[in-house]
């Protein structure tokens, strides 16, 4: 194999100064396929085989590999075969008498072949992704963790952030409220993952049957629910990113306020701050990207939707209800009968 600068300078004494292959071939005591490979190739192409290499041995196992690699896929991660684990198990199971370098090699081949690949979606105006976050705030004085709600427009990347002291129904349905006044208009979507407080059931089909409060919602501001798959958070990677984003930036160091309330001022004006930025590539900030998002909303109907929860189901036989989470006794007399 010849140099680079040899290529170079066979190359220039044919393309730049005019000479012929046949006299560059004389000059540089080459053969004419040589200088003709030079003139094809700035670098030299290297050897490239002719066909695969033969793998006896291997080929009569490369179903048993890839069948276990299959299978693993719908397996838990963490339970997952190791290349060693394989050759171990053809070794002992398969009688293969190969080494333990082949299969190491092909398993790393194959499994780059099944690597998933992700390309980036692009999201139209108008829509939503809602998510729940957790973190640690000091409210009047007392360490408590708190739970925020998340609301995401994935086509300009505006945020909605309210803290509840719990993840409640009525934190759920009072999120809603509060996010769609801040911007303006109901989103013709929200995506969701499966949590309780909006799914009561996931039917056979794929199907989910809504709660009788998320339905209700539903009613009232008339946008479409959608749900990502089970165990798939990155269906709506958007607001799993702000879920991060907001406990990084709004609420570290841990936040200090009065009240919910004063801690929930200042988190919206934290998010009309960060429409001044830019997210990601582009090349607006999110606040002029949030115009198309608003023109694409939904009209606030006449009246916001109440939040309190309604339609409380009767206490059990026993002398118990449930409000709100808690359990509190009442008299005997109401066993058995609406709350209220």
């Amino acid at each position: 194999m010849f140099a680079v600068e040899v290529y170079g300078a066979v190359r220039r004494f044919v393309f730049v100064e005019g000479h012929s292959r046949r006299e560059a071939a004389r000059v540089f005591g080459l053969s004419r396929d040589t200088v003709l490979k030079m003139c094809r190739f700035s670098l030299a192409p290297g050897y490239t085989r002719s066909k695969p290499v033969a793998r006896p041995k291997l080929d009569a196992m490369v179903p048993v590999i890839d069948a276990i690699l299959e299978e693993d896929r719908a397996g838990p991660v963490k339970q997952r075969h190791t290349a060693k684990r394989i050759f171990e198990r053809l070794r002992d199971e398969h009688g293969f008498s190969g080494g333990y370098t082949i299969v190491k090699d092909y398993v790393r081949l194959a499994q780059s072949r099944s690597r998933k690949t992700f390309v980036p979606l692009s999201h139209p105006a108008g829509h939503a992704q809602v998510d729940f976050g957790e973190a640690i705030g000091i409210i009047g004085g007392v360490r408590q963790k708190m739970h925020f709600f998340c609301m995401d427009l994935p086509q300009s990347d505006a945020p909605f952030i309210k803290a509840y002291p719990a993840e409640t129904t009525e934190a759920f349905l009072d999120g809603h409220v509060a996010a769609f006044a801040f911007f303006g208009g109901v989103p013709l979507s929200i995506l969701y993952d499966n949590l309780k407080i909006a799914v009561a059931r996931i039917c056979g089909d794929g199907r989910r049957e809504r709660t009788r409060a998320f339905t209700e919602l539903v009613s009232h501001y008339l946008f479409q629910d959608r749900f990502g798959r089970p165990g798939k958070g990155n269906d709506k990677g958007k607001v799993e990113g702000l879920v991060k984003y907001a406990r990084s930036n709004f609420m570290t160091p841990i936040p200090v306020a009065t009240s919910f309330d004063a801690l929930n001022a200042m988190l919206a004006d934290r998010c009309r701050t960060r429409q001044a930025d830019r997210a990601g590539r582009h090349s607006a900030t999110i606040g002029d990207r949030l115009a198309a998002d608003v023109t694409a909303l939904r009209a606030l109907p006449v009246t916001a939707w109440n939040p309190a929860r309604s339609g409380l189901p009767g206490s059990p036989r026993q002398p118990w209800c449930a409000i709100v989470a808690t359990i509190t006794r009442c008299p005997p007399a109401m066993a058995s009968r609406r709350c209220w």
